[in-house]
């Protein structure tokens, strides 16, 4: 069916977070004088996914990432660093680096001049990385509604983020409404939870845990103008 609400996620979905974090932890690194940063990221994004992975069970709000992540980096790996030091720097690059994916922008442009659309952003990640992004990059042009998790204390997959989005858009029917996300485990079940429809957007072709949770699955981004 066509829909009349997008809700969008932004890291891994419309935005290139892996060339933003690679550059980001380079320059926090780099701010301590630590050199050989591919020694260490390995070791620094296990112990990132862990603890993105608890804060999707609900088990650790989303701002304990800020430093936690460096004190157990400097702990494992021995470094002779300060953990505020290098958070506070990383959280800078994040900001700083990355860009939208390749036609995201023009993907976004023709969704939002649709008079009959309503556009939301919604994604876990920490307010001070996340809006340098969204300014940096012009994205709050698009949008009618965004939603951060660390702003509002609640990440995906927990509805009440999604309440959150539906409450800035005043509240449209969800059953004409549409999650758009990178994220099985994130996005599609929030979405699930939430009571809307899931788009996967899987580019690499990746085997799906459970396609339970899939509506419907892109592989470009530009697929999705086919469901409005």
């Amino acid at each position: 069916m066509p829909y009349a609400t997008l809700l969008l996620d932004l890291d891994h979905t419309l935005f290139d977070s892996d060339a933003s974090e690679a550059l980001a932890f380079a320059q926090a690194l780099a701010a301590v004088g630590i050199d050989e940063p591919a020694r260490y990221f390995p070791t620094y994004d296990a112990i990132n996914r862990g603890l993105w992975a608890a804060v999707e069970r609900g088990e650790l709000p989303t701002a304990a990432i800020k430093v936690v992540r460096w004190e157990r980096l400097v702990a494992t790996a021995a470094l002779d660093a300060d953990p505020q030091v290098l958070a506070d720097a990383f959280l800078i690059g994040m900001g700083q680096h990355g860009e939208l994916y390749p036609g995201a922008r023009e993907v976004l442009a023709a969704l939002a001049a649709r008079a009959d659309l309503a556009l939301g952003l919604v994604t876990n990640g920490l307010s001070e990385v996340q809006r340098a992004r969204i300014a940096r990059l012009e994205l709050d042009a698009y949008f009618d509604a965004i939603v951060v998790s660390s702003e509002v204390g609640v990440a995906k997959p927990a509805p009440a983020i999604f309440d959150v989005a539906f409450a800035q858009l005043a509240d449209p029917p969800r059953a004409s409404a549409v999650m758009v996300g990178d994220s099985l485990t994130s996005d599609l079940r929030g979405g699930r939870a939430a009571g809307i429809a899931t788009c996967w957007f899987n580019p690499h072709g990746k085997p799906a845990a459970d396609r339970a949770l899939i509506d419907h699955e892109i592989a470009a981004l530009a697929e999705l103008l086919a469901l409005v």
